[in-house]
Formats: structure tokens, C-alpha cells, sequence
């Protein structure tokens, strides 16, 4: 997944307009209108709103640079908090547009062109904004405390205590204006260019030649000798592009530890740890438990998948193997769409409802497309509009997990936008928690309608992957990029050296079982997280183990969950994560709250070994 993702999509003639969804083997495929927020990339509507923002940054700044500290005293500074925050909404309207478009083929000159235009503006624009938060931070306690006595400038209290937890890292306004212009020719210019050299790698699997979801999509099929041809097609590809990749990895990791050095940041995670709003000794507590655990995960799980398929150790490229003689037929788009609902309706008919607007009102694009941006991902938009997904579906049933899981990012996004701009956004603490819900819902219902016990374990083992892949794999993708920022530091890091990191925490992680040959040592080249949101994974570990321990609790106690659930949501990122599952009688700082969830996917391993 893609993370909840700021990068997005479009179509690629002057005038975005809808275009009937693409009709395949699996039905019709939704392709997503957003007409709903610009008519096309050379509308009046995208060219009024880009220079009214441009325009309202400026005369914000010269109306209230300054003035903050006296605007708190005289009992003005709730309206420049809510002129801010209209502002905000319109610059998010506007770069979300430019990046659902850009999304959509990051290899089109025009689309690219466009993208980054609106954010060389907008990146400009902004820069007039910076001093609000600074000064902001400047004024004293007391005197914002008094302030905040005005119910309107209380309203906006969460967002206001909230930036004071940066003060400590902020630096002097010029300084802060600098790294932000110069992102757009720094940090922003490396993902771009990661983006656009990954849509445009091709790999050749017996003679179609095919771009990164689809190749990805072989090391699922049902012939291993397909899947062992995909696997060394990735690894072909990701070899003769290492050294473009190692430049990108070495330059995004200098970059941050400049950042880090200036704001003051001690630990390597520590800015991670600040932006999600979580203690440092959290995710210790939560990396430690995992790496403990690898042994009754992982390793337990793939001993007893490789005994599956009559041998001592499988290939890298059969992990996600489908289990021998179990039928994998194609899921269409109509029985993805209609599962999901109902496991949603099922739980609770409100966000059943919620998710059937992304397709009644076409807020998804399903289809694979040369160029489009790999994975998944929701994007929240702004609070103003509405969010959007999108899919690479190609009826697997991990597919219809990630249309579940996205789903419920949206389902979340939808119930947080009430709380506008500055406080709808939700820190990552919580982001995945409606979504790996939603999995975990339509995991459920599926489960409890199979009956035949060959079915029954394909799905159990499915989903124990899926839950390996987001706790075990993750922890170990957060430990990779540990080892490679904190090797960082000391100089440049080789090609090589950057494989054999990689290599040590995969071994680790999966275990004997996993036969780690040749050309696995690359693959660290194609995972997104690793270059736009630097120790974002551990985030999946973080949501799942939670979600593990919130689903416990429903089935205990399912009365007035679902109102505690929908309040929790509805809270978007307007309270810290450790006061919203107190109605939940969940405690992350607890040394056992880890185990909690982590139990769950042993219970359903020694369900799997039970019907051996």
C-alpha cells in the first residue's frame, strides 16, 4: 500500500473528463471522475483557484505577520486561524488534483509537466504561510491559554497544542522558509524522480513485457515456474538500475540527516516519532516485541507452508505462493465490490453506506495502466471535497483485501473531514486502523461462509501471510532503514552495502524456511515508503496489532462498540491516539498490549496446524 499516499491521479488529454469504466475478464473496472474537483488541467476553475491562492498567501502574510502576539491579547486570532485554515483547504484541493493526475502515468511529459508546475507554485505560495505556525509557537503559554477561553479560538484547541509539540524542533523563520523552497529542488525532486523511474521499468516474463504491479502480480500464480521466471525478471531489472536507485537512497538519507542535525532530532526515527504524535519507547516496545516473536510467526508459519508443498525449504518467490490443490479462480470486480459491502454493512449499515459512495459516485480507479502508479493507496483530498482510491486490481483475493483495506482508510477520511483542514488529517498512530479493519471484516465473513476444509485453510493461510506481511515484514523493513540511515551517517553507502543490510534483516525476519537466492538482494529498490515517508512502515505493524486487540474486544463485547468505534474515527487527528482507546480499555504504553495482537496470527497458525 501503499501508505496513505499524497502522490495521485488523472487522464492525460488537456480536459480531464469522465471516460466510461475499462471493461475486462474481470468486468467493468472503475476509472474515477475527477471532474468532481477540476474540470482538467487547463480549466478556468484550476487557473482562478491557483492564483486566488497565490494571491490570499500574500496578503495573509502582510496582514498578520507580526501581529499574532497582539491578536491573542485583544481576542483576533481565532479569525486568522480560520482564514488559515480556508487556505489550507484550497492549496490541498489543489496539489491533491495535480497528484491524482500525476498518478495516473507518471511517465506522460504532460502529466509530469503539470505536476510538478503546481507544486513549484504551490511550494512558492506557501512559503508566504511558514511564519504563522513559528509565530504561533512564540507566543506564551499563558497568554494562549487565555485566548482559548474565546470558543472560537477553542475550537481549534487539539491543532494548537498540537504544533506547540514542535516548537523544540522549530528553527529561525528564514531558515524554515530556505528548507521549505528548496524542497521542491531537493526531496521532492528525488521522489519524482524514484516515481517516474519505477513506471518505467518494464520486465520481460515469457516474452510480454510488462510493468511492476503485473510482474509483482506473477510471484502469486499458480505455476512456479512462472513465478520463479517473475522473480528473476524483477531482479534482472532492479540489478541493472541499482545505481540509480543507491543515488536516490544515499541523497534522500543525507538529506534528512541535515534536517535531523539542524532541528536537533537525536535518534534517526525520532522526526517520524514527532509527526505521528508517539513516545520513541512505544515503537521499541513494539519492534522488540515483533523481533521476539519472529520465531512463532514467520518462521513457525513458513515451516508448515514449505511442509505444504512437500519440501524442507521454499524459494523467495513462493512465499506468497498460492497453497497446491486449491483452486484460485479470478474474483470479478462486481463479487470484490459486494463482499467488502457486505462484511461492512454486516458490522454496521452507516459505513456500508459510506463505502458505497466511492463507487456509486466513481472515487476509485481500479484498472492496471502502463505508467500508472503502482500499489494502493487513499488519498483524504481535503475535508472540502472528498477522498479518492486507487486500486491495481487484477482479481486475486489479496486484491479484494486491499480494496478492503483501502475502503476503510476512505470510510475513515470521510468521518474525520468534519473537523476541517487543520485537524481532520489523522496522525499514523491511528491512519491504519480503519483500514486493517476492514480486512479484518471481510476476512472474517468470508471465512465463516467456507465450509470445505481445502478452502479453509487457503483463506486462513492467506490471511496469516497478509498479517505477516504487515507485522513481521514491516518491523523488518523499519530495522533495514535503522541500519541504513544510521550506516549513512558515517559516508556513502554502496550498492552492495545497501543489498547486505537488506539481506541481514530479511534472513532474520522470514527465517530458515526461506531460501533467500540470488537476486533477492535487490529488492529493496522498488518500496515506495523507504523514499517519500522515511520509518513510515512500522505504522502497518502498529495498526495491526492494534486492530488485533480492538477486534478482541468486539467480539467480548460487541455493545456499543460500534459507537465507540465511529467516535474513534470521527475524532480524526483532534485527540492523541492514548485517550481514544481508553474507551476501549486498550493501553499501547502497557508492555503486554503487544501480545496482545500478535496472539491472534499464533491462533490462527496453530488453527492451521490442527488440520494437518
Amino acid at each position: 500500500m501503499s501508505p496513505v499516499a499524497f502522490r495521485e491521479h488523472a487522464r492525460s488529454s488537456a480536459v480531464l473528463a469522465a471516460t466510461p469504466a475499462g471493461q475486462t475478464e474481470l468486468g467493468a473496472l472503475p476509472e474515477w471522475d475527477l471532474f468532481q474537483l477540476y474540470p482538467g488541467m487547463d480549466s478556468e476553475a484550476f487557473r482562478t483557484d491557483l492564483a486566488w491562492a497565490e494571491g490570499e498567501c500574500r496578503t495573509f502574510a502582510e496582514a498578520y505577520r507580526g501581529r499574532l502576539d497582539d491578536l491573542a491579547r485583544s481576542g483576533g486570532l481565532a479569525e486568522a486561524v480560520k482564514r488559515y485554515e480556508a487556505i489550507e483547504d484550497r492549496l490541498g484541493r489543489l496539489m491533491s488534483y495535480a497528484g491524482l493526475v500525476y498518478s495516473g502515468d507518471t511517465t506522460d511529459p504532460v502529466r509530469a509537466k503539470f505536476y510538478g508546475d503546481t507544486q513549484e507554485r504551490l511550494t512558492a505560495a506557501s512559503s508566504d504561510l511558514l511564519f504563522f505556525t513559528l509565530e504561533l509557537n512564540r507566543i506564551e503559554d499563558g497568554v494562549l491559554e487565555t485566548a482559548m477561553a474565546d470558543p472560537a479560538l477553542g475550537h481549534y484547541r487539539p491543532w494548537l497544542e498540537d504544533i506547540r509539540k514542535d516548537k523544540p524542533f522549530q528553527l529561525e523563520d528564514r531558515i524554515e522558509q530556505l528548507f521549505h523552497e528548496k524542497s521542491v529542488t531537493g526531496r521532492g525532486a528525488w521522489n519524482r524522480l524514484f516515481d517516474e523511474t519505477l513506471a518505467s521499468l518494464r520486465f520481460k516474463v515469457r516474452g510480454e513485457e510488462l510493468t511492476l504491479e503485473p510482474t509483482l502480480n506473477k510471484l502469486q500464480d499458480r505455476d512456479g515456474e512462472v513465478r520463479r521466471e517473475a522473480a528473476d525478471a524483477l531482479a534482472d531489472v532492479f540489478r541493472s538500475n541499482l545505481r540509480v536507485f543507491t543515488l536516490i537512497t544515499n541523497t534522500l538519507a543525507k538529506d534528512k540527516e541535515i534536517s535531523d542535525r539542524w532541528r536537533g532530532f537525536e535518534d534517526v526515527a525520532d522526526s517520524r516519532h514527532l509527526a505521528n504524535r508517539v513516545e520513541r519507547e512505544v515503537v521499541d516496545a513494539l519492534v522488540q516485541a515483533v523481533t521476539d516473536a519472529y520465531p512463532r510467526l514467520s518462521h513457525r508459519y513458513y515451516r508448515l507452508k514449505a511442509h505444504w508443498f512437500g519440501r524442507d525449504v521454499l524459494d523467495f518467490w513462493d512465499r506468497n505462493a498460492p497453497l497446491p490443490k486449491v483452486d484460485q479462480r479470478p474474483i470479478s470486480w462486481g463479487e470484490a465490490r459486494d463482499t467488502v459491502l457486505e462484511a461492512y454493512g454486516e458490522f454496521a449499515p452507516k459505513m456500508a453506506d459510506i463505502a458505497r459512495r466511492f463507487f456509486d459516485e466513481r472515487w476509485i480507479d481500479a484498472p492496471v495502466r502502463p505508467g500508472k502508479s503502482p500499489g494502493a493507496f487513499a488519498h483524504p483530498t481535503v475535508p472540502s471535497a472528498h477522498p479518492y482510491v486507487l486500486l491495481n486490481y487484477q482479481g486475486k483475493p489479496r486484491d479484494v483485501m486491499t480494496l478492503a483495506h483501502e475502503l476503510g482508510h476512505g470510510v475513515h477520511q470521510v468521518l474525520a473531514a468534519p473537523n476541517g483542514a487543520l485537524m481532520a488529517p489523522t496522525p499514523l498512530t491511528l491512519a491504519e486502523t480503519a483500514s486493517v479493519f476492514g480486512e479484518m471484516l471481510t476476512f472474517r465473513r468470508l471465512l465463516e461462509r467456507t465450509t470445505e476444509t481445502e478452502q479453509r485453510r487457503a483463506m486462513l493461510a492467506q490471511k496469516v501471510e497478509d498479517m505477516i506481511n504487515t507485522v513481521v515484514r514491516q518491523i523488518a523493513f523499519y530495522s533495514f532503514e535503522r541500519k541504513l540511515h544510521i550506516e549513512r551517517r558515517q559516508g556513502e553507502l554502496t550498492s552492495d552495502k545497501l543489498c547486505e543490510l537488506w539481506m541481514s534483516v530479511q534472513s532474520e525476519s522470514l527465517g530458515p524456511s526461506i531460501r533467500l537466492g540470488p537476486g533477492y538482494e535487490t529488492y529493496w529498490t522498488y518500496i515506495p515508503h523507504f523514499i517519500h515517508s522515511p520509518f513510515y512502515v512500522y505504522a502497518y505493524a502498529f495498526g495491526d496489532c492494534l486492530v488485533n486487540s480492538l477486534y478482541g474486544v468486539y467480539q467480548r463485547a460487541s455493545d456499543g462498540f460500534v459507537d465507540r468505534y465511529f467516535a474513534l474515527l470521527s475524532a480524526g487527528g483532534s485527540k492523541p491516539y492514548g485517550e481514544l482507546l481508553k474507551p476501549f480499555g486498550l493501553d499501547a504504553r502497557d508492555p503486554g498490549f503487544w501480545q496482545i495482537g500478535l496472539s491472534m496470527i499464533e491462533n490462527l497458525i496453530a488453527e492451521l496446524e490442527s488440520m494437518e
